[in-house]
């Protein structure tokens, strides 16, 4: 099974976090081939240079080659890049496994959060695009925690 890892990687706090998650994948699960598009140094070495065009068939190439896309929906936006991505794999068929691990998805049972909806301003909660999140659950599913997406994972591959 071939799996594609979108996710941002400008920062270096997502550079790790996908170095991180990723080689947990690959050690449990070591007969997949996995693309994590940061260690695609012809399209994404910082230091050299890849127009739009070069970037966009690399990555699009290594999704429609996939058979499963592992979407990281975390950060203020869905990464932009990561909502192409998204948009085809959906358009191809490939199952997609949303990983969206934001503390504020917490809470939804407390009475004073939800009231503040009601407050301009003081939305509690953090928003996910619904039209992005509903492409995945129309062909996969969204996990909150590492866990359960390597369970997903181990469930796509049998």
């Amino acid at each position: 099974m071939h799996i594609y890892f979108a996710n941002a990687l400008f920062s270096q706090a997502d550079f790790n976090f996908n170095a991180q998650l990723v080689a947990k994948i690959r050690a449990a699960n070591p007969d997949i081939s996995l693309y994590l598009p940061q260690e695609n140094a012809s399209i994404n070495d910082k230091q050299a240079y890849a127009d739009s065009k070069m970037i966009a068939q690399a990555d699009t190439e290594e999704v429609l080659r996939s058979q499963l896309m592992i979407a990281v929906l975390d950060g203020p936006i869905i990464d932009p890049g990561v909502a192409s991505e998204i948009g085809v794999a959906y358009a191809n068929k490939i199952p997609i496994l949303g990983l969206y691990t934001d503390s504020r998805q917490q809470g939804a049972n407390n009475n004073q959060k939800i009231a503040a909806l009601q407050t301009i301003a003081e939305n509690q909660f953090h928003y996910l695009n619904l039209y992005t999140t509903g492409l995945i659950k129309l062909n996969g599913a969204i996990y909150n925690n590492e866990t359960d997406l390597l369970a997903a994972i181990r469930h796509y591959q049998n």
